[in-house]
């Protein structure tokens, strides 16, 4: 499920060259050699979360128990106020090396005023229930990298963008794609996703349909033991289908990355992504703030058990 997507022309040439930079950059970073050594085996570094809201392969060893609290936030259109959160609970259980699942729900709430094509609301309630299932298919260890195939389908009952009650089934697909790239200090990721989903507003019998594809890319440098900063770009196109018909819009996103443990079994990251570039259909104006905020922030706490 997605948010309700609206939206776009295409980046400038200088825009383009930027995205293309940083996704060939990524992709070299997967496919080059970790410094001049081999990874190193039991590292105690856990990818999954040191890219912001790009995701590492890591998916914990067998019989692993986590809890995962993690916030959301959309924050700002081109008018008004907007302010939107999703808290997502997840509770992580590790069934075999290769093999993950994790239910999970998220509470959120909406601030609209003011906002052009949106209502004035204002909401907190139960958003959604999902179940997450990630499989990992090469183990960053022993493998030129890692790659995690990761599925969660879901159910929504508000709208993400609008804030308001909907029924809605979808489903998230993505490969997560991580590497060592020198020995304990740099690392990189690329992820490539799609969701999409269909919904209706409740009292409508009118079901729409939607999806999103995406491209991140991610770099993080591991300044002190299990202490990293980095640096993450997300490129995102909406559709008015579950294919590629209907296009809406599209948005860049560039944005700093954190993350650190605060004990053995505590951990937090985050990001702050900006919209640097975007266009929406019909839209003459600069970014793509129909289908997407200008700001998108995530603030995680993970605990092991």
């Amino acid at each position: 499920m997605t948010p309700d997507r609206r939206a776009v022309a295409r980046f400038s040439s200088p825009r383009r060259s930027l995205l293309a930079a940083v996704l060939f950059g990524a992709t070299v970073a997967l496919g080059g050699p970790a410094g001049a050594s081999e990874p190193s085996h039991g590292d105690g570094l856990d990818t999954e979360h040191i890219f912001g809201i790009t995701m590492g392969s890591d998916i914990g060893e067998k019989g692993d128990f986590e809890m995962e609290l993690e916030t959301f936030s959309g924050i700002a259109k081109r008018y008004g106020t907007y302010f939107s959160t999703a808290t997502h609970t997840h509770f992580k259980y590790t069934v075999t090396d290769n093999f993950r699942v994790a239910p999970g729900f998220t509470f959120g709430s909406h601030r609209i005023r003011g906002v052009e094509g949106l209502d004035n609301l204002s909401e907190a309630n139960l958003h959604e229930a999902s179940v997450e299932m990630r499989y990992k298919v090469l183990d960053r260890h022993r493998d030129p990298f890692g790659l995690t195939v990761n599925l969660e389908p879901g159910w929504a009952g508000v709208d993400p963008t609008s804030g308001r009650r909907t029924e809605a089934w979808g489903t998230v697909l993505s490969l997560l794609m991580d590497k060592e790239i020198v020995k304990d200090k740099l690392f990189g990721a690329v992820n490539v996703g799609w969701s999409g989903g269909t919904s209706r507003e409740l009292g409508t019998r009118d079901w729409e349909r939607d999806s999103e594809w995406a491209i991140h890319g991610a770099l993080s440098y591991q300044f002190r033991p299990l202490t990293l900063i980095g640096i993450e770009t997300r490129y995102l196109r909406s559709y008015g289908t579950l294919g590629l018909s209907d296009f809406k819009g599209e948005a860049l996103y560039v944005g700093p990355t954190f993350h650190m443990m605060l004990s053995k079994t505590i951990g937090l990251s985050g990001t702050w992504n900006y919209q640097v570039a975007g266009k929406a259909v019909g839209d003459p104006r600069s970014l793509d703030l129909t289908n997407y905020e200008k700001n998108q922030i995530l603030l995680r706490l993970t605990s092991h058990f």
